[in-house]
């Protein structure tokens, strides 16, 4: 370990949860660096633009949602006979483009057939997730957008806490939008919704509720 690595290390074990370290000028090696020696470290998540480097420890109540929502992916992609891959916070970069970004949660859905079986996905020729998952109730994560759009990433759902949002790229910027472009129906005010339910009668109460509402509208 470099003492640069080293010094990043110390600072993030002293990293309180819900908070964000910011380093400017680093380098590519280093932030690869610095990825290796976090290995044992999964819950921390780093992005990396054009050598600003942003690392952030996740709080239980981040972890409550981006699971809940996971699971409600699950559920839609199990009633709508939807292929789904999910990748966790896997780490997506592209040297090329010196960017790097790890999202609370992420999926392949449409390209879900690309990726199964897969260990190694390369951006650089593999796609990269259909959607990935933002849980902004501690911290914002819009500043990590450009490296979404810059490594193709469709659609970003973003949940603060109160508020749900979902955008689609366009471009290489992202506009909002009202419903999901992968799940047939989900919109931002059903996931919303649910979330409430998750809040007061649990999880799994508020999932069972959410696959009734599923198959309703198979029906």
């Amino acid at each position: 370990m470099s003492t640069r690595s080293a010094e990043y290390v110390e600072a993030i074990d002293h990293l309180p949860a819900g908070a964000i370290l910011v380093f400017p000028r680093v380098s590519w090696e280093q932030y690869e660096n610095l990825l290796e020696d976090l290995i044992d470290r999964p819950g921390i998540r780093v992005s990396y633009n054009e050598g600003r480097l942003q690392v952030m420890s996740p709080s239980a109540e981040h972890e409550e949602y981006k699971d809940f929502l996971l699971r409600i992916a699950q559920v839609v992609a199990e009633e709508l006979e939807i292929p789904l891959e999910t990748r966790g916070s896997a780490t997506w970069k592209r040297r090329t483009l010196r960017k790097g970004v790890e999202p609370d949660a992420c999926f392949y859905v449409a390209n879900a057939h690309r990726v199964i079986g897969r260990r190694n996905i390369d951006l650089e020729s593999d796609p990269p997730p259909d959607i990935v998952v933002e849980i902004d109730a501690t911290n914002e994560s819009l500043s990590k957008f450009p490296i979404y759009g810059a490594l193709g990433v469709p659609e970003i759902w973003r949940y603060d806490g109160q508020r749900m949002q979902m955008y689609e790229l366009s471009g290489d910027t992202y506009v909002e939008a009202s419903a999901s472009r992968f799940f047939p129906g989900v919109t931002c005010p059903m996931l919303i919704e649910f979330l409430e339910l998750s809040k007061t009668q649990g999880q799994t109460e508020a999932l069972k509720a959410f696959r009734q509402r599923i198959r309703a509208r198979k029906v």
